[in-house]
């Protein structure tokens, strides 16, 4: 049987990196806040612990978007398919990532999917074209870390 898994990724700023995501994926932002309530009545979480986005509360120092057809826990708020997971770090990134997302154009094009991402905060940083064997961008979204639109 094949294992659940979620991509975790550094940050600065979940909520803002899980907002870029969403919107680049076109995935939903996670919504944590009746599994926040329920904890904090019950008294297991501290309202240190808690922040609040867009009108919501969230877990203070993590995010999560997930894939709009997969099944989550609506109690939670927690995807339970194709899931990215932001957590607030205090060091700065300093390095190439290791591992990285491929973004696949759609019916816009490569064109219009950079240009789209860019409008989110993306940022090209190199063009690879290798003719039959594929064409894409190198890019960084709005905390560097680095992804393909191909």
């Amino acid at each position: 049987m094949a294992l659940n898994w979620k991509l975790v990724i550094d940050c600065a700023d979940p909520s803002a990196l899980a907002d870029f995501w969403a919107a680049a994926l076109e995935y939903e932002v996670e919504d944590p806040s009746p599994l926040i309530d329920q904890l904090l009545a019950a008294d297991h979480l501290p309202e240190a612990a808690v922040t609040e986005h867009r009108g919501r509360k969230v877990f203070r120092g993590y995010g999560a978007v997930r894939h709009p057809e997969d099944p989550y826990d609506p109690a939670s708020g927690v995807g339970k398919g194709r899931r990215l997971l932001f957590q607030q770090v205090p060091e700065p990134k300093t390095v190439k990532n290791r591992l990285h997302i491929d973004l696949h154009a759609g019916p816009e094009g490569l064109a219009g999917l950079v240009a789209r991402l860019e409008g989110l905060g993306a940022v090209k940083v190199q063009e690879v074209d290798k003719g039959p064997a594929g064409h894409w961008w190198v890019m960084r979204d709005p905390e560097g870390n680095e992804f393909c639109a191909a």
